[in-house]
């Protein structure tokens, strides 16, 4: 099956023959004799970064291109050409793997050409995927669209296709094939074979005309369900006389001023600039609380949405013999169950829950001041703003200006330090980028020359996605052993000239290695930082928070540049979905390092300087809400869902009062707003997960000396060279020298859970 999610965070459900997500064994890149030799770069180089990022000339090359230097991607119309030769060419692929079944040859090539044909059409999904969140030109994003349905509409076909699954069935059961299978080849047919099943391949056909069903139904149910949840609600009626005191004055000002000139109450609607300042600002405790109410109610209709997509799940997961969506979903993650899945969440809260009752004391004690009570009070849903605001985000010794030349110079440092590895600006020709804002990086590796290319498109604009994404456009993977010679051909002259479209934009990333030829991965970052000149004519300054995004999405984009295997279904951040995440937290880690953060300054590493950083006093009780809301995701995706009875707003309700430490707002129903229990069903666990991992990792490895090559390099080699390609409990297991950890059964996520949550960062899914 070919799954396709493109984003830097975890996977949805479905998967497909292409594994696309937007988020890697020996490795098989070598460089080139042209880059073999290249030398460390120099501090010249680091410091072109600055004025390349900050002070940007033309740097265009003589010669013109099209998108990403795709001669075949010139004007939007070339997309639909692009989309019609890589269906066409996926077809043909398809056709001689199907006929595999009668030549020993062929089958022993199987994988391969699964590998390859994920591969084809997973370049080409990924791709407009970006462009249509990115490109400010519409009849661009309008071309992307038709191409990202076109695409996906074939690969659902090739989801359920037969005749793929019983080659691959063949495969798998003839073990004179299978011991001619490298430990990642086998890992990459077992993925075919697990996402094949997953789609109810081996269901006779009326029940795979209902699974079908039951997949477009949960699609539907889950754009209508994010659609109302990102819907305005009805707003709260304030009297202007409850904002009395309200800490900002000039907006306590404009908001009887508005009461006066329209002589009625005032409309306050949930998440507006009103909103977030009365829960932070108003004294009160009754404007504080109407606004809440506001923003966590929901209509009957939405909570019926959410509801038939919990049971449509459930009926999808009994179709193909799981007890439980979440067990449908879990089969192929690190947590492997449901109830491992629940013995980690249980274990964490445990341990989290002392160190959140004590941060909530403190709240109730500073209620207590406020409003004058003789006990103390209790802190209910509304007050934890209010008495908990939170501090501008900053970074822990004094530095300077944070312009986007700086960091990236900074990211260079470490990354040298660490893996061997340097950022160089790199020229873009004419038409290879879709924004004048986008940069182009070459990844250079001391040892191995060129590794890839990074993309920057990292300020906000009107028509661009907001929020921050890795986009993997091309992964890396072996090509040299591709036997295209013997692919099926077209006679015709269109046929041909289709399929040379399609060949030409497979191999526009190749390059000669000195063991044979790989595909040099391609990613995107795309951020929504905002414009801040710290002068008139000077570049942008990004906020600290904007820092630390940088810094996690570069995580998983050097999980893209690192990860090196033969086989892209396996690459980069291509993983398990609850380990995809390590990488680009762990960089957060980096952060918190005064030793680190030296490397922001004029000279390459200078004595760190120990400041005044604090720990927000409110993170234990957010880290113990995000894990009841885990909690309450795995819930709704258990056998409860399908109860006759079953109430998700009971569900919520007898969680909060249960376990826990905020009482539950009668009248409310918060799940509506739960978007990530469309995309994330039954794994959003695995930002905690990731986050306990990341912590034990950092504190392990890198806190005493995070510049240590040997600790990078064992990092490189052990995890992030892997991608999917590894048993992500070994690879961790061996990294911390935790034998037991290897069984990755309820004991080892009962560890995880243990091990304490060191916050670094607000969560950036």
């Amino acid at each position: 099956m070919l799954a396709r999610n493109a984003r830097s965070t975890l996977s949805s459900t479905a998967r497909s023959v292409s594994r696309c997500r937007r988020y890697v064994s020996k490795p098989r890149l070598l460089a080139t004799a042209a880059t073999a030799t290249r030398p460390s770069p120099t501090s010249a180089e680091t410091a072109d970064l600055v004025s390349f990022f900050d002070y940007p000339a033309t740097r265009h090359s003589i010669s013109s291109s099209g998108l990403f230097g795709q001669p075949s991607l010139t004007t939007p119309s070339s997309f639909h050409d692009l989309t019609h030769a890589t269906i066409m060419h996926a077809h043909l692929l398809t056709e001689r793997i199907v006929r595999a079944r009668h030549n020993r040859h062929e089958l022993l090539k199987v994988v391969k050409n699964l590998d390859r044909l994920s591969d084809m059409l997973c370049s080409v999904i990924d791709l407009a995927e970006l462009v249509r969140n990115s490109h400010p030109d519409g009849d661009w994003v309008d071309a992307a669209n038709e191409a990202y349905e076109q695409l996906c509409e074939y690969m659902n076909v090739l989801n359920t296709h037969v005749g793929l699954y019983e080659v691959l069935r063949d495969v798998l059961s003839d073990p004179s094939i299978t011991s001619t299978l490298s430990r990642e080849a086998h890992q990459t047919a077992l993925i075919f074979w697990r996402d094949f099943e997953k789609s109810g391949i081996n269901l006779p056909p009326h029940q795979r005309d209902r699974f079908v069903s039951l997949s477009s139904e949960i699609l539907v149910l889950g754009r209508h369900f994010l659609s109302e949840a990102n819907n305005p609600k009805p707003p709260a009626v304030i009297k202007p006389a409850e904002l009395r005191g309200l800490k900002d004055g000039g907006l306590a000002t404009r908001l009887k001023l508005q009461s006066r000139f329209t002589g009625r109450d005032l409309q306050i609607y949930p998440g507006s600039h009103q909103a977030q300042m009365i829960m932070r600002s108003a004294p009160e405790e009754e404007p504080r609380r109407k606004v809440y109410m506001a923003a966590n109610s929901s209509t009957p209709e939405q909570i019926e949405v959410l509801e038939a997509l919990l049971r449509a799940r459930g009926q999808l997961a009994s179709l193909v013999g799981s007890p439980s969506f979440a067990h449908m979903a879990l089969g192929d993650k690190m947590a492997k169950s449901p109830e491992n899945v629940n013995q980690f969440l249980e274990t964490l809260m445990d341990h989290t829950r002392p160190h959140a009752l004590k941060a909530l004391s403190a709240l109730s004690a500073r209620k207590q001041a406020h409003i004058g009570s003789p006990t103390l009070p209790v802190i209910q849903a509304w007050d934890r703003d209010f008495y908990c605001p939170p501090d501008p985000p900053a970074p822990p010794i004094p530095l300077p200006p944070l312009t986007v030349g700086t960091c990236f110079r900074a990211l260079s440092r470490l990354f040298e330090h660490m893996y061997g590895i340097s950022l160089r600006a790199a020229d873009v020709q004419p038409g290879e980028v879709w924004h004048p804002d986008v940069r182009k990086l070459e990844v250079v590796d001391e040892d191995d020359g060129l590794v890839g290319w990074i993309y920057t498109d990292l300020f906000a604009r009107r028509h661009k996605a907001s929020g921050a994404a890795h986009y993997t456009v091309r992964c890396s993977r072996r090509t040299d052993d591709d036997d295209e010679a013997n692919d099926l051909q077209v006679e015709t002259e269109e046929g041909q000239k289709l399929l040379s479209i399609s060949r030409n934009f497979a191999s526009a990333t190749r390059r000669r290695t000195g063991n044979g030829e790989a595909q040099l991965p391609v990613v995107v970052l795309l951020t929504d930082f905002t414009r801040a000149p710290m002068s008139p004519n000077g570049p942008p300054v990004l906020q600290w928070s904007e820092v630390t995004t940088l810094f996690h999405e570069m995580g998983h984009a050097m999980h893209s540049m690192i990860g090196r295997t033969d086989y892209q279904n396996v690459s980069g951040t291509r993983c398990a979905t609850d380990f995809v995440e390590l990488p680009s937290i762990l960089m957060e880690h980096f952060l918190t390092s005064p030793t680190v953060l030296a490397l922001f300054g004029s000279g390459d590493k200078t004595s760190p300087q120990v400041g005044n950083h604090h720990e927000d006093p409110c993170r234990n009780i957010d880290t113990y809400g995000q894990i009841l809301m885990a909690a309450l995701d795995q819930t709704y995706h258990s056998t409860a869902a399908m109860d006759s009875d079953f109430d998700s707003t009971s569900t919520l309700s007898r969680l909060s009062s249960s376990r826990g430490l905020i009482p539950y707002a009668d009248g409310t129903s918060w799940q509506t707003q739960f978007g990530h229990l469309f995309g994330y069903g039954a794994t959003y666990y695995s930002y905690l997960f990731d986050r306990a991992i990341a912590s034990r990792v950092w504190k392990s490895s890198f806190a005493q000396d995070p510049l240590h090559r040997n600790a990078g390099e064992r990092f490189k080699h052990e995890v992030l060279r892997h991608g999917g390609g590894e048993d992500p409990w070994g690879m961790l297991g061996s990294l911390l020298g935790i034998s037991d950890l290897g069984r990755g059964d309820k004991e080892a996520m009962r560890e995880v859970g243990r091990w304490r949550i060191e916050d670094v960062s607000t969560e950036r899914h």
